[in-house]
């Protein structure tokens, strides 16, 4: 079915500090999601603007424009989704890119929705291109046309629907079409989160799960976060259970140092394959330049694992660039493993540091 349960794509290697999801940690989430505008926490910008719009559209009496959330996984897209429903004093439906294969899937859904509803769709650049073309028209004439019979005898009946809200969840907007892109009346961008916004976010979830918590741990917890909520709230949950069964129950400083160190979560929020992408490219290939292929195989994972999973957060860091001719170790990379990196290690044998194709053979990735 199209309406219902949806599904993030899964990694190949299961990661603490991943910004994804499976079934079980959304249930998890559920408890300590915040229900209304003024209990999230961080995103100030989009959460003052996304208020300004709920606000006149309940002021007039009339569903708010469609709206569109982009950002990494894991900083709350989700959750806002439902916020705008709860704030609307509606129902949301839940569906997904991926669930839906045909506009056949689509079409069932909005013709089902009433008046007011909002429609969430998750990933939804992953829609196929059928059901694209269905949804255009329904988000802004409201409608959908029903084929009848086939062939040359086919004809298309119109079939009104009431005013709705859809709400779109992206991780990769530049893949949206643009007539879809248009037809969204705001669209939010979700940055990842500062250090205090974290810390607010696991004193809050501890509250929630009734768990002590001091403030120094919490502050531990939220340099290891990557900016992630979801990260923070998963490391939390670590940590609780590491204080529960071999400490006092209390979260303290220890106990956080403890957990994270069992999880092999650095201080800096690297867990094994970061390190192991940096300890090749370090010590096996004196700082690169290193195809993606080849990197891929030193550190025994897929080559779309390196690159979607690992390589973000290590470039985005400072640890990882990239350039025409592979991948290269940063200075800081070279500090962080406590090595000294060779004369010239980011030199002219680097070539430019600016976004190019991988000169990996075979590989075909665009950096």
């Amino acid at each position: 079915m199209a309406e219902g349960r949806y599904e993030e794509p899964q990694f190949t290697s299961e990661r603490l500090v991943a910004g994804g999801a499976d079934d079980v940690e959304r249930a998890a989430e559920a408890a300590l999601r915040p229900k209304r505008l003024d209990e999230f926490v961080g995103q100030r910008v989009v959460r003052d603007q996304l208020s300004l719009v709920l606000q006149a559209a309940l002021a007039r009496g009339a569903a708010p424009d469609h709206v569109l959330l982009s950002g990494p996984p894991g900083l709350g897209k989700t959750t806002l989704a439902m916020i705008i429903a709860s704030e609307l004093n509606t129902s949301l439906r839940v569906t997904s890119g991926p669930a839906i294969q045909h506009a056949g899937d689509l079409a069932a859904v909005l013709s089902s929705l009433e008046e007011g509803e909002v429609l969430f769709i998750d990933e939804i650049h992953r829609l196929a291109r059928p059901a694209e073309e269905l949804l255009y028209v329904a988000m802004e004439d409201f409608r959908v046309d029903v084929i009848v019979g086939k062939g040359a005898g086919a004809s298309a009946i119109p079939l009104a629907l009431p005013p709705f809200t859809v709400v779109g969840a992206t991780t990769r907007s530049g893949l949206l079409p643009a007539p879809l892109r248009d037809r969204f009346g705001f669209t939010g961008h979700l940055d990842f989160y500062d250090a205090a916004d974290l810390e607010r976010v696991i004193v809050r979830s501890a509250g929630l799960l009734g768990v002590e918590l001091h403030h120094a741990a919490a502050h531990e917890i939220a340099g290891r976060s990557r900016g992630t909520p979801r990260i923070a709230n998963r490391l939390l949950r670590r940590v609780r259970d590491w204080a529960q069964v071999r400490g006092d129950g209390r979260l303290d400083l220890a106990a956080a140092h403890a957990a994270l160190d069992v999880y092999e979560v650095d201080p800096i929020g690297l867990d094994r394959l970061d390190r192991s992408v940096l300890d090749a490219l370090c010590r096996r290939f004196g700082g690169g330049p290193v195809g993606l292929s080849t990197l891929a195989m030193t550190v025994g994972e897929e080559p779309d694992t390196v690159e979607t999973v690992a390589e973000p957060y290590l470039v985005r860091e400072g640890f990882v660039a990239r350039t025409p001719r592979g991948r290269v170790a940063t200075p800081l990379a070279w500090e962080h493993l406590g090595l000294v990196a060779p004369a010239g290690a980011l030199g002219a044998t680097a070539g430019t540091l600016f976004d190019a194709t991988d000169g990996d053979a075979g590989t075909g990735h665009p950096l």
